[in-house]
């Protein structure tokens, strides 16, 4: 794995690009992560095969706070992403989005016709702010993403909920990165959420000519997953939301191998 950084409109974005020469695979991190939530992806087997692309968005890891505040919304995160596929030369590519990162995968869709096919877990499409409620369990721990002010108690919270009840995977290194993202970027998405500014992504999910899979954790306590099945997907991958055993919203921590396996299946099955 090798860190990198590149600018695109404007805003440096850092990035880590694994060794792999497969096809591109850009990896969008979630709602107060970094890139390193990929670690396992890009320096384990899988990366070595693809050539994954796993950058940090504004205000996250590596990548400072953007000039404008227009940056921290659905709309400015995907201007970044497709300005990113575009610059590091990975048309052609899968893109996978974990939880805000699914989203923003979504937003970009239209303007991203050149990538074969996307790949998104702990993100329901959702039309309007109205079905937010709908498409998310109720826990208290969502609050979390939306506060400008963070402290460890409350990061620590946020980290557990992405977890499977029971699970024992460490949180510190997700702690961490929830501390030292930019707490305006958590605050502007509220904004920016609650104000609907953002694509229908019912709509957007159920246009698409490119596949798309949905993965969602067994032990999820974010997202719905009756909410995820009644989401008309033509594209669907093999035809059904794929749940994953005996992990929750971040299925890619809890089991890094089983959860490269069903990439690998993906990207296989473009062929």
């Amino acid at each position: 794995m090798v860190e990198k950084s590149i600018t695109v409109g404007g805003q440096e974005l850092a990035y880590r690009e694994s060794s792999g020469s497969g096809r591109p695979v850009v990896l969008v991190h979630g709602n107060s992560s970094s890139a390193r939530t990929w670690g396992a992806l890009v320096d384990g087997p899988f990366g070595e095969r693809f050539r994954c692309l796993a950058l940090d968005l504004p205000g996250h890891g590596g990548s400072p706070s953007p000039a404008s505040a227009e940056a921290y919304s659905l709309p400015g995160y995907a201007a970044n992403l497709v300005d990113f596929v575009a610059a590091t030369g990975a048309e052609g590519a899968v893109v996978v989005g974990w939880s805000l990162g699914g989203h923003i995968a979504i937003e970009a869709a239209p303007r991203l016709p050149g990538v074969a096919g996307f790949v998104v877990f702990g993100t329901p499409p959702v039309a309007s702010p109205a079905q937010l409620g709908e498409a998310f369990l109720p826990n208290p721990a969502v609050n979390v993403g939306f506060a400008a002010e963070v402290d460890e108690e409350a990061a620590r919270a946020y980290a557990t909920s992405f977890l499977a009840p029971g699970s024992t995977y460490p949180v510190a290194e997700l702690v961490a990165d929830i501390l030292a993202t930019d707490g305006a970027a958590r605050a502007g998405l509220a904004a920016s959420l609650g104000a609907g500014r953002f694509t229908d992504e019912v709509a957007v999910v159920g246009g698409l000519t490119r596949p798309l899979a949905v993965l969602h954790g067994e032990g999820e306590r974010l997202v719905s997953l009756d909410y995820l099945r009644s989401v008309p997907v033509p594209t669907l991958w093999r035809g059904e939301v794929r749940v994953l055993a005996g992990v929750g919203h971040a299925p890619h921590l809890e089991a890094p191998g089983e959860f490269a396996a069903v990439l690998a299946e993906f990207l296989d099955d473009l062929r």
